[in-house]
C-alpha cells in the first residue's frame, strides 16, 4: 500500500512540478495549447499572474517531495494529507470555475492518495 502512495504522490508532485514550468516559463507558448478557451491576446498581459500561480504549484510540489524526507510515519502522513487536501481543493475548484477536466487531472489522484493513506 505505501509504495502506491509514494507513486500517488510523486505522480501528483510531478503534475504540480509540470504546472509551475508552463506557467512560470511556458505560460504564451504552452499555455496557449493547454488553455484554449482563454482568448489568445490575453496571454501575454497575464503573463505575471501565470507565474504567480506556477509558483504556488511549486509549493505544492515541493510539499509532496517533502514527504519524501520525513522518517515519522505519522508526521509523514500529516504532511501529506495536507499537501494532497490543498491540491484536492484547488482541483475541484478548478473544475468548478474553469474546466471540468481539471477535476480529473489534478483533484482526483489527489483524491486517491488521501483515501489510500486514511486506510
Amino acid at each position: 500500500m505505501q509504495i502506491a502512495i509514494n507513486i500517488l504522490i510523486g505522480l501528483v508532485a510531478l503534475l504540480h512540478l509540470y504546472f509551475l514550468w508552463f506557467e512560470m516559463f511556458a505560460w504564451t507558448t504552452k499555455g496557449r495549447k493547454v488553455f484554449r478557451k482563454f482568448p489568445p491576446e490575453l496571454f501575454e498581459p497575464t503573463k505575471p499572474m501565470a507565474a504567480n500561480q506556477g509558483l504556488y504549484n511549486g509549493f505544492l510540489a515541493a510539499g509532496l517531495i517533502w514527504t519524501y524526507f520525513i522518517a515519522d510515519p505519522i508526521w509523514k502522513d500529516n504532511v501529506a494529507l495536507f499537501f494532497l487536501g490543498c491540491v484536492a481543493v484547488a482541483g475541484i475548484y478548478g473544475a468548478m470555475t474553469v474546466e471540468k477536466k481539471i477535476f480529473f487531472i489534478q483533484a482526483l489522484p489527489a483524491l486517491i492518495a488521501i483515501a489510500l493513506i486514511l486506510i
